[in-house]
């Protein structure tokens, strides 16, 4: 049994393919990318990883707003190739912004944030009263 489920018959998939940007040619494929997360919870805090490639660390804008952590990019790129007869000009312009609601646990005031290798990696470390109390022994009275 397969979790995923998929809603391509062959005809709307074929028409898909055959009407996309590209078809035309030139142009590509206009769909909107927003990137991988992986979010993992650990006994002090919570790691949160976006795989962003080829981007510079000024490109990204984090924003927190009370729980809400908002992570957007918008970059902007002109290339222009001039030769004897022809000029080409490219923009590409790549954005994406991804919103996560923190749960009450989280240390707003605490998160970091860094960019190494192609992910943007948060860490997001939890309120002192939310860490795990270590056990105690109860005396009967």
């Amino acid at each position: 049994m397969s979790m995923i489920k998929r809603n391509e018959v062959v005809f709307p998939a074929f028409m898909n393919d055959l009407f996309k940007p590209d078809w035309f040619g030139g142009l590509e494929n206009t769909r909107a990318s927003v990137p991988s997360v992986n979010i993992k919870e650990n006994e002090k805090d919570f790691e949160l990883e976006l795989f962003v490639p080829g981007r510079l660390k000024d490109d990204f804008i984090v924003e927190i707003d009370n729980s809400l952590l908002t992570i957007s990019a918008d970059v902007k790129q002109e290339n222009e190739e001039i030769k004897e007869n022809f000029t080409r000009k490219e923009f590409t312009i790549s954005s994406f912004k991804r919103a996560f609601t923190l749960p009450d646990t989280v240390a707003t005031d605490k998160i970091e944030v860094t960019y190494e290798g192609g992910i943007l990696k948060f860490n997001l470390p939890k309120k002192e009263e939310a860490l795990p109390k270590p056990k105690r022994r109860i005396e009967l009275s």
